[in-house]
């Protein structure tokens, strides 16, 4: 308000400087428009920083939570569906994925720390094949329910992070930002995806707009650490398909159950036995009002991991992004010509899921597909795209 207060002076000022005045008033009126200058550009600057001071307050708030959603810690999720299949039973010592994929020669994480560091991986062999097949098959399946395939930039503006509820900056962030510039390589193809509609107004008869984006996603794993970080669990850099839609507000609780159905359809025709979980409020994040996870049986680790989530995240980020939508019916005015007003624009809602994360997908198939022999059994949904490979035998020496 003393901003615009003073740009209203500044105005009248320079109106009064137009007309005939006596050289004293001119005078006058030339000393108090430059001191309206110099308290404008202070005022200007500090308005600056407390724009910015809310913004970054505004920043920490998260998304409201649905109303079912269980209130507490992890251990406070609930089981969203009956558990889905059972853990096979071994009649042999069972290995984990990295000593089958040492026996099999199908990744090799020494080289790459020596190149990259630790928490990076070589694939090899069949390992190759089996990540093209796991992503084809994917695509393949998800687009049969009318998803859009999308390969989406990897680096891309730290507001852009932001705006989709990501802190690309700070101690424990999982994002890695780009030294001397305003970019960050994405940790998710949902933030790329997102910025796509940035800024802009769609129609309501172009909703929903469903998108299955391949990517590479990078972590920095802040934090991380223990037996379940070992191997292809939790790695700095990895491929994934991600779904993404954006729907009318009305749409989005039937279109988070599409997405979750999507997701177990997908792991059950890979023969996996996994739960549902209902996430508990304290692990939503802050973009989500509601997230599904799916954890999946590891024996290597004996225990279940988390494989894929499906976050409703209602207009939090597309608030921040300016993605709208015009209802299509018009509004009728009582105006003697008769003309209709354009509706107001709402915002849109949108939903993300992962459809593949494929170091993940690896373990659980090396270690529930694996045989007496050392060998391991390749998914029949799989096989049509790794060439007809039915089994990853180890190799001659």
């Amino acid at each position: 308000q003393e901003v615009e207060g003073i740009r209203e002076e500044r105005n009248n000022v320079a109106k009064k400087m137009k007309g005939k005045l006596e050289p004293s008033e001119r005078e006058r009126l030339v000393e108090e428009g430059k001191n309206l200058k110099e308290s404008l550009v202070t005022l200007e600057e500090d308005l600056m920083k407390l724009q910015d001071e809310l913004q970054h307050v505004a920043r920490s708030i998260p998304n409201m939570t649905h109303p079912d959603v269980p209130v507490g810690g992890e251990d406070s999720s609930a089981i969203r569906n009956e558990v889905v299949g059972s853990p096979r039973e071994f009649s042999f010592p069972i290995k984990d994925h990295l000593q089958l994929g040492k026996d099999l020669d199908l990744m090799d994480f020494d080289s790459a720390a020596e190149v990259s560091g630790s928490k990076f991986f070589y694939l090899k062999n069949e390992a190759v094949l089996l990540e093209m097949a796991l992503l084809n098959w994917t695509l393949s399946e998800v687009m049969k329910k009318g998803f859009t395939p999308l390969t989406t930039p990897e680096i891309v503006r730290s507001s852009i992070v932001e705006k989709c509820g990501f802190q690309p900056r700070g101690d424990n962030t999982q994002v890695y930002s780009i030294d001397g510039t305003d970019q960050c390589l994405i940790g998710t193809a949902e933030i790329p995806v997102g910025g796509i509609h940035m800024d802009s107004i769609l129609l309501e008869s172009a909703l929903p707009l469903k998108y299955i984006a391949f990517s590479h996603c990078f972590r920095t794993e802040a934090g991380a650490a223990g037996a379940a970080a070992k191997g292809l669990y939790r790695v700095h850099q990895f491929s994934k398909a991600e779904m993404f839609v954006l729907c009318r507000p009305e749409d989005s609780e039937s279109f988070h159950n599409e997405l979750i159905q999507i997701e177990e359809d997908l792991f059950t025709s890979l023969g996996l036995h996994f739960k549902t979980l209902d996430m508990a409020t304290a692990d939503l994040g802050a973009p989500a009002y509601r997230k599904f996870d799916i954890e999946a049986w590891m024996p290597g680790l004996g225990r279940f991991g988390e494989i894929s989530s499906a976050s409703n995240c209602t207009d939090y980020q597309s608030r921040r992004l300016g993605i709208r939508f015009r209802p299509s019916e018009p509004l009728q005015t009582g105006s003697k010509k008769g003309k209709a007003n354009l509706p107001s624009t709402k915002f849109v809602h949108t939903l993300n899921a992962t459809a593949c994360a494929v170091p993940r997908m690896m373990v659980c198939l090396l270690e529930n597909y694996q045989q007496e022999d050392g060998s391991v059994v390749v998914p029949e949904t799989l096989r049509p795209f790794m060439g007809g490979i039915e089994v990853i035998k180890p190799k001659l020496r």
